[in-house]
């Protein structure tokens, strides 16, 4: 996996910033987060970085719940999710790409979830984080 783009950077990144660094992913960007408010009435909107080390990431909610965070890198990004037991017996339903099906079947439990972390490089790939992210929200 790419390292997150803002490693070391204090501030949170301008949309300039994210914009330089996502590249023509920046388009990816926005639509998956317009389609997540449109869609699924996510109504909060907070960067957040626990340490320079780790970088940025935009962590998107539905009701103080928090549903996906988007994690930029140079080019792409990433959308990691937190899954409960519902959400991913709703999301093995959503008919996902078997190498999808595969990564939650092989993905590291703890105790409040399953992570999921998928790279998006392609309008394919927001098919997938639309799904996984109405799994979050029914499960």
């Amino acid at each position: 996996m790419r390292p997150n783009a803002f490693i070391g950077k204090a501030e949170r990144p301008t949309d300039g910033e994210l914009a330089a660094a996502l590249g023509p992913a920046k388009s990816l960007w926005d639509q998956l987060v317009a389609s997540l408010v449109d869609d699924f009435q996510l109504d909060g909107q907070e960067w957040s970085s626990y340490s320079l080390k780790a970088g940025w990431s935009l962590r998107l909610q539905r009701r103080k719940r928090n549903i996906l965070y988007l994690i930029p890198c140079r080019g792409c990004f990433r959308a990691a999710f937190v899954l409960g037991d519902k959400a991913l017996q709703v999301a093995r339903q959503s008919k996902l790409p078997q190498p999808v099906v595969r990564m939650l079947a092989e993905a590291k439990r703890y105790p409040e979830g399953t992570a999921v972390r998928l790279d998006v490089a392609g309008p394919k790939d927001l098919e997938v984080i639309l799904k996984l992210a109405k799994a979050k929200i029914e499960g």
